[in-house]
């Protein structure tokens, strides 16, 4: 990764990235194969949702016969932490038009909002809309592309997890930690290390009383204030 925020280093910086998605989503078709959807609905499922674990919910929830409106809500919840992800990456792009912002805001994802996090480190806190789109997109067309072949391939696959697939996703964000702390010059190692440590803390209290997804939104905000306290500057 360096500096270039053009569209072609947006292509080439997610291109790591990717491989956690194809995993994630090869699992995700499996999933829904042996849930009994079919083709386009996995693909459809993908485009228009685009959301790994709430995808994963919907195909069970299906499968359990839930209601429309419990499926909505949940995957309203669960996806809740785009807000936070999205108001970050916001301030980057005031210039831009409300088109741009909302085709931005539309496609990103955990993954490429932490790889834009680690590109400003790159790039003295600069972020274009063309760097961001290249690595949205193919981010986007690569998990479409990787749930349809997992739904081709569920009936040779009966449990993905043998392989290590619903690893690939943490696999993934260590690695984006790593790049995200040895890069950043603008905190101190202490102080990352302390905020990392006092998240994974959070999270692993705060998941005994609330659901995983609120727990990590609530680790974050906690995450945020803690980091504040702790670099005064």
């Amino acid at each position: 990764m360096d500096s270039s925020l053009t569209f072609r280093a947006g292509i080439k910086d997610v291109i790591p990235t990717v491989f956690g998605y194809i995993g994630v989503g090869l699992a995700m078709g499996i999933v829904a194969n042996t849930s009994h959807l079919s083709v386009w609905a996995v693909l459809l499922m993908s485009l228009i949702v685009y959301a790994g674990s709430a995808q994963f919910i919907i195909v069970s929830m299906l499968l359990a016969g839930s209601p429309i409106s419990a499926i909505v809500l949940s995957t309203f919840l669960i996806n809740s932490r785009m807000i936070l992800m999205s108001m970050s990456v916001a301030q980057y792009f005031k210039k831009e038009s409300l088109l741009q912002n909302i085709g931005l805001g539309s496609l990103l994802t955990d993954e490429t909002f932490a790889l834009s996090m680690n590109k400003l480190n790159q790039t003295n806190q600069q972020l274009k809309t063309s760097w961001l789109h290249a690595a949205n997109i193919v981010a986007y067309l690569v998990w479409a592309a990787a749930t349809v072949v997992g739904c081709l391939l569920g009936n040779l696959i009966t449990d993905p997890n043998q392989f290590g697939l619903d690893f690939a996703v943490v696999g993934m964000f260590i690695g984006l930690l790593y790049l995200q702390i040895i890069t950043d010059r603008s905190k101190s190692l202490p102080t990352q290390l302390w905020v990392v440590l006092f998240v994974a803390l959070a999270m692993y209290f705060l998941m005994r009383w609330v659901p995983g997804n609120l727990a990590l939104i609530f680790a974050t905000l906690l995450g945020c204030g803690f980091g504040m306290v702790v670099d005064r500057k």
